[in-house]
């Protein structure tokens, strides 16, 4: 009986290995816990192969969507935004503009772009310029200015 035996994981396994790694465990452990539950498939040349292929895929995806969000990111950096809203003689806003304020006038402008993506740590509650950041990708972001005018 071999000592380690290969799988590859199919769901992350605490303390074991994340998904899509190939790790060497015990055979007991392999045969009466992670094959019966389908957390694991023995490592076999043709797994191990689309498991690779996979992989590759998936960075393939992940670099045409950071690609993507990098064009986006230059054109939303291009663009201004005017917002309106009711304020007070000393430039105080009644009320605030919000993520939702900021998504609403960037979809005006023909930009798809998700409130929950907007990085704005607290709403806006004064007349003047601001800058606020968008997240398009883990790591791209795009700066919109927003003016905010009184009524």
């Amino acid at each position: 009986m071999p000592a380690n035996i290969q799988v590859i994981l199919q769901q992350d396994v605490d303390k074991v290995g994340k998904s899509g790694e190939l790790v060497r465990v015990r055979p007991g452990f392999a045969r009466n816990y992670l094959l019966p539950r389908e957390l694991a498939v023995l490592a076999t040349t043709a797994a191990v192969s689309r498991i690779e292929h996979q992989k590759a895929v998936a960075l393939a995806r992940a670099e045409k969507a950071k690609k993507e969000a990098r064009d986006a990111a230059l054109e939303l950096s291009v663009i201004s935004i005017r917002i309106e809203q009711k304020a007070g003689e000393d430039g105080r806003l009644f009320g605030s503009v919000t993520s939702k304020d900021i998504e609403a006038s960037l979809r005006a402008q023909g930009f798809e772009v998700d409130r929950r993506k907007i990085q704005l740590p607290e709403p806006i509650k004064a007349i003047g310029s601001h800058v606020v950041a968008i997240r398009l990708a883990s790591d791209v972001f795009a700066n919109v200015k927003v003016e905010v005018v009184a009524k």
